[in-house]
């Protein structure tokens, strides 16, 4: 910020300098006499803060058992969208949350859904071989169907420690706090998971290895409640830019 302030000087300095040593004509209202090309001229300086902009689609598929062997019986569709902008310490952000939730095979005649808007703080860091990441939103209710809920309060955070070139340790914690509006006869809920793993990275992607506990709220569509389970998994990233074949 410094830099940017000492240039904006410079330029209003030199633009002094010059209006001093050249004589401006005096501009009168007449009409000129003849016709003239790029008569005239003017600029301006312009210095602005960027922020981000960003979407996030998110798909998640639940399967069971109960019809086939491999039976996907929800559909979960998460679609955000956010704009933020940074400080020293802080990245700041405004974001619409949108969550709906289907069956499949299965019959459900309403929505299951709501939107939420909201601000976010997050921030990232790195101390040593250790990468931080952390966030909290806290958003509020604007349309729901079928569900209860009036705000909601989201915490997580994720670590990451390189212990060889291609291999490193992973953590992360999320929770997830909700309001109700009383319509289904219970109090504030609450939901988080835990996870730890490895992560292996090769030239184009990396391989996430993991063990995970979760207390999800209202884990069946139709019957409000919790669960608490234990899983283990896999998950593939990219970590180099998108290319257009």
């Amino acid at each position: 910020m410094t830099r940017v302030i000492l240039l904006v000087l410079a330029l209003v300095v030199a633009t002094a300098r010059v209006d001093a040593q050249t004589t401006t004509p005096a501009q009168t209202d007449a009409q000129p006499p003849r016709l003239d090309l790029l008569s005239r001229f003017d600029s301006y300086l312009s210095i602005e803060h960027l922020g981000r902009a960003a979407v996030v689609a998110n798909y998640e598929v639940v399967m069971g058992s109960e019809f086939r062997p491999f039976d996907p019986n929800q559909g979960n569709y998460i679609l955000e969208a956010s704009a933020s902008a940074r400080t020293p310490a802080f990245e700041l952000a405004g974001v619409f949350h949108h969550v709906s939730r289907h069956l499949s095979d299965r019959p459900k005649r309403g929505s299951v859904d709501w939107n939420m808007v909201g601000g976010r703080i997050s921030r990232d860091g790195v101390r040593g071989r250790t990468a931080l990441r952390g966030r909290m939103d806290i958003r509020g209710v604007i349309r729901n169907g079928f569900v209860d809920y009036r705000w909601e309060v989201a915490t997580d955070v994720a670590a990451r420690v390189a212990l060889r070139p291609r291999l490193a340790a992973i953590a992360r914690g999320v929770v997830q706090v909700r309001g109700v509006d009383g319509s289904l006869d219970r109090g504030t809920q609450y939901g988080y998971r835990g996870e730890g793993g490895v992560r292996v990275t090769g030239r184009a992607a990396a391989l996430d290895l993991f063990v995970a506990v979760e207390r999800r709220i209202d884990p069946y569509q139709l019957e409000p409640s919790t669960a608490t389970w234990l899983t283990s998994g896999f998950r593939i990233s990219g970590i180099g830019p998108s290319r257009v074949p």
